[in-house]
């Protein structure tokens, strides 16, 4: 079931009320003026009587209020704020009219989509009314006409969008509900000013379908990632292997780096293995062997296959 709350304190017109009110009013005049002119002569009962009319024609309004004055039933004008008179039996006033910003909160249930997505909306609709002459003359209700049309507005649209569009963008939905509801209510003299989307939800067995696709983009997005960086390692690693094979002093250079990280946490026992070289011997796929012996059988290797000695580097 839908449901519509405001703040605003108008109600519409009462003519029975209004009607009331000026046979009391009638009444209060004449045996007022019978009283005064039996108890201070005619003259001075009709000096009490005027000055009786007068007080009972005064009227206060506040500043956010406006009221519409009929006189004889006819339309004359709009009054307020602050003090104003009236002529009894024969100006009449109309509900009154607040023009301060009023929110109203409204919710539709049950709304397809257009994606056939049974979705309940909640949202807040910002209006002002700017012209309460046209709000008085044009719309028996405003207070009603603005909830059903802004309700009616949010189904319209909510009928015309895919749920995903909903919850990725609910201030775009917003500004077409406002759009549509200006339109409907450009005549009343009034203006939707915002419509903010409170709450979208959905049934609970679509929620965690939309949560399993959820983790299955992400996992999916994972594996993506970690095989992109392991095949970028890969070419590091590779192309750092050229580098190490050309000069092996760079992988000496490694080696010690190496040993440098496994010691700085602080649980790693490091042994030093004596050889001819000038520094740390280098793991190698043979065994554990001197540098300058290793570089010295691969420029014999290198000779032999080529039948010219390689100069050593310096």
């Amino acid at each position: 079931m839908d449901t519509m709350k405001t703040n605003s304190s108008a109600k519409p017109y009462n003519v029975a009320a209004a009607l009331g009110a000026d046979i009391l009013m009638f009444i209060i005049l004449v045996g007022g003026g019978y009283y005064l002119a039996g108890y201070a002569g005619v003259v001075g009962g009709f000096v009490l009587f005027i000055i009786l009319v007068f007080a009972l024609s005064i009227r206060i309004l506040s500043q956010w209020n406006r009221k519409a004055v009929l006189r004889l039933g006819k339309y004359v004008g709009i009054i307020g704020p602050g003090l104003y008179l009236i002529v009894p039996l024969i100006d009449a006033t109309t509900s009154t009219i607040d023009i301060r910003v009023i929110s109203t909160a409204f919710k539709a249930e049950k709304t397809l989509t257009k994606d056939n997505v049974p979705v309940d909306v909640d949202a807040i609709l910002f209006w002002q009314v700017n012209n309460p002459e046209r709000t008085i003359l044009n719309v028996q209700s405003y207070y009603d006409s603005v909830l059903l049309a802004s309700q009616t507005a949010m189904r319209d649209i909510i009928g015309k969008a895919e749920l995903s569009s909903m919850l990725a963008g609910r201030d775009i939905i917003g500004k077409d509900i406002q759009g549509l509801i200006e339109q409907r209510i450009e005549n009343w003299g009034i203006t939707a000013i915002s419509v903010e989307i409170r709450d979208v939800t959905i049934p609970p067995e679509l929620q965690n379908a939309m949560a399993r696709v959820a983790t299955s983009d992400r996992e999916k997005q994972a594996r993506v990632i970690l095989a992109e960086s392991e095949s970028l390692a890969a070419d590091k690693m590779l192309e750092a292997a050229k580098k190490y094979e050309t000069d092996p002093y760079a992988m000496q250079l490694r080696a010690l780096n190496m040993m440098y990280e496994i010691s700085l946490t602080g649980k790693n026992v490091m042994v030093f293995i004596p050889t001819e070289t000038k520094g740390f011997s280098i793991p190698m796929p043979f065994g554990i062997r001197g540098m300058e012996e290793f570089v010295k059988d691969r420029d014999q290797q290198d000779a032999a296959n080529t039948g010219q000695p390689k100069k050593k580097k310096p």
